[in-house]
């Protein structure tokens, strides 16, 4: 198998989850997200560095993970790929893990639906550009 990459979709598509992020757990969710998650503006204040490092690292590696399974299949198959990951795997999984750690459904539904949307935006530029 020959996979080759696009490194700009791929930093286009890790940039994107930022953006995603950005908008999901300050604008659109930030207050039911801290409710249900637990997490006050005191902690919010600290390790801000480590986890936007890490956040950047983890993103890049989703989207590396990406390109490889969308390939060169185009915007149509990187929508569906993108989309398929986010609900089938990354949501799904979290779903599991949430029922034995007793997590409410509004953090579920928060954070699982954040995924959907930002893996099929990433499948959506990656199958774009590759």
């Amino acid at each position: 198998m020959d996979v080759s990459f696009n490194w700009l979709a791929i930093a286009l598509a890790a940039l994107s989850s930022f953006v995603i992020g950005g908008l999901w757990y300050s604008v659109l969710f930030a207050r039911p997200w801290q409710r249900a998650a637990g997490v006050t503006d005191e902690q919010l204040k600290h390790g801000t560095a480590r986890v936007f490092l890490g956040s950047l690292i983890l993103a890049i590696v989703m989207a590396i993970s990406l390109a490889a399974f969308i390939g060169s299949n185009g915007l149509g198959f990187g929508v569906f790929a993108g989309f398929a990951t986010g609900a089938t795997f990354v949501a799904a999984a979290l779903g599991v893990n949430y029922l034995f750690e007793r997590r409410g459904p509004l953090l579920f539904a928060i954070n699982g639906s954040y995924n959907v949307v930002s893996f099929t935006v990433m499948g959506a530029i990656i199958g774009a550009m590759q």
